[in-house]
């Protein structure tokens, strides 16, 4: 909820100035980056509201990121300046991320007492 507005727009920051190289799909990769953030926000807002489907919300906004990372540190089409070799290590670390809240949504006692219609 916090992280990934913020981490979506230093890189969009960067990434405009790109634009004429990059063209059509680097402004497709930046416009489902900031949907995907967006996503994530509303879904950050869910469970501090405890809403119904947050969890659910939450668990689907962390896929959506997974996906949108893997594809961005995976293409050509967005601008990126990690050194040769960075990438495996990124894209790691990225999946343990998003894996490791995706398995606290699911296994935490808390979030199901929470959330106990949600699961």
């Amino acid at each position: 909820m916090v992280w990934q507005p913020i981490s979506v727009a230093l890189t969009a920051s960067r990434a405009l100035e790109s634009i004429a190289l990059g063209g059509f799909p680097l402004v497709v990769m930046l416009i489902v980056r900031l949907l995907v953030a967006a996503f994530g926000v509303a879904a950050g807002l869910a469970i501090f509201s405890v809403r119904a489907g947050a969890v659910t919300l939450a668990r689907v906004a962390l896929i959506a990121s997974a996906a949108t990372d893997l594809f961005v540190y995976l293409t050509p089409y967005f601008p990126g300046n990690r050194a040769p070799g960075v990438t495996p290590i990124v894209v790691t670390a990225s999946l343990t991320y998003h894996a490791g809240w995706i398995l606290y949504l699911s296994r935490s006692r808390r979030v199901r007492a929470t959330f106990a219609d949600d699961q």
